[in-house]
């Protein structure tokens, strides 16, 4: 039985919600391998470190000696998952969808085994599905379960439309569980309701009810916000190794404890000791070095690390420009391209307003001074090195 407690606590680490803990340990306890689920749509060809949280959590199941299932919702992602949304999302291409697809089956090897690995698509069984199948799986819910989740009711509430296709979103996701005969699946907290339609389902077709395990929804370097590309506030897992160093030394303090303990694969002994050592007055500096030096290590290689640790300290140490950076041709104009536009076009800044804030803020240097004047022009022929915050260079030609 120590075994077991001993698997549970390495389970439950960082995990927000566990149903039913009492049936995990039953299943444990079987002493079988159980098949473990968790389901990507292939939304967007990149992930970040927000969808890793998950991928660790599988990384770990495998380790204890369990199958880990990755699906990826090949036909679900054509469908749009309605989670969080208070509009009908626009579904994706067929086209889009597999090229996305293609993408996380390369990515997903960072963390996970790949001989330990059942990658499955969910349209093998659904695109097989009769229309007379699908009304009998949609016959096993009614409206008033799908309206006690809480975008839809909103929706409802508020006389927003709901598609009728959206109602299967969560069905479908189910009967996912009940193809793949999971016996847990991972899920972040806004899925909770699609988890549980899971167990549902597998009731339905005689099967035992997966276990549901959720999983916190990570911020992003905002401390603030969900991580995601479109916030601007994300850490990419394929980019450069200098920017993902440098990213994660500019989290909080107060994050850099969440993410450790969501994203780190040190084990939670080490983790303890670092926090006692940052109680006793150790710089949490230098804890955070030890973790963008693992991240870094993950996703590139040590050699990568140790380059970005070495970028890192030159640049924000020693106030150093880096050797290398990108080099951008923008077209100008007879009365000379506004600095703001140039930033923007430059790719340093989201907007020409972004680069107005951060020009107010004091954030923005053209070669290594501090620009103050937001009227500032680029003149046909100038070339200037534009910094942006403590990461971003570029050097701006203006043709």
């Amino acid at each position: 039985m120590s075994q077991v407690n001993e698997a549970l606590q390495i389970i439950k680490r960082g995990c927000d919600e566990l149903l039913l803990e009492r049936e995990l340990i039953d299943k444990l306890a079987s002493g079988r391998p159980l098949r473990v689920k968790a389901g990507f749509d292939p939304t967007a060809p990149d992930l970040h470190l927000g969808h890793t949280v998950l991928l660790n959590k599988l990384r770990q199941f495998q380790e204890l000696g369990h199958e880990a299932m990755f699906l990826i919702g090949d036909f679900t992602g054509m469908i749009g998952d309605p989670t969080g949304k208070n509009v009908t999302r626009k579904a994706l291409t067929r086209d889009e969808v597999i090229e996305n697809a293609r993408s996380y089956e390369q990515q997903i090897f960072k963390i996970l085994d790949p001989e330990k690995t059942l990658v499955m698509f969910n349209s093998s069984w659904m695109g097989e599905m009769s229309a007379a199948d699908l009304i009998g799986l949609a016959a096993k819910h009614t409206v008033a379960r799908m309206l006690e989740r809480d975008d839809f009711q909103k929706r409802y509430s508020s006389g927003q439309p709901i598609a009728i296709h959206e109602f299967l979103y969560p069905l479908i996701q189910g009967y996912d569980s009940v193809a793949m005969k999971a016996d847990v699946e991972l899920g972040g907290t806004d899925q909770k309701f699609n988890l549980l339609v899971g167990r549902e389902l597998q009731k339905h077709y005689g099967q035992a009810p997966q276990v549901v395990l959720t999983m916190p929804i990570l911020e992003g370097l905002d401390g603030v916000n969900k991580m995601s590309k479109s916030l601007g506030n994300y850490i990419g897992i394929h980019e450069p190794p200098y920017e993902m160093f440098g990213k994660l030394m500019s989290v909080s303090d107060e994050l850099m404890w969440r993410y450790i303990e969501l994203l780190s694969f040190q084990p939670m002994s080490q983790v303890m000791q670092w926090k006692r050592e940052a109680g006793e007055g150790r710089n949490p500096r230098d804890i955070k070095v030890l973790f963008a030096r693992e991240i870094v290590t993950r996703f590139h290689s040590k050699l990568d690390a140790e380059g970005a640790l070495a970028d890192f300290e030159a640049r924000f140490k020693q106030n150093a420009m880096p050797d290398e950076m990108p080099e951008v041709t923008l077209a100008g104009v007879a009365e000379g391209l506004p600095i703001a536009q140039a930033l923007k076009q430059a790719g340093l800044t989201a907007s020409t307003s972004e680069a107005m804030r951060m020009i107010d803020q004091g954030g923005v240097k053209l070669d290594g001074e501090r620009l103050s004047d937001k009227a500032l022009k680029l003149k046909s022929g100038e070339i200037v090195v534009a910094q942006v915050g403590k990461r971003k260079f570029a050097r701006i030609k203006v043709a």
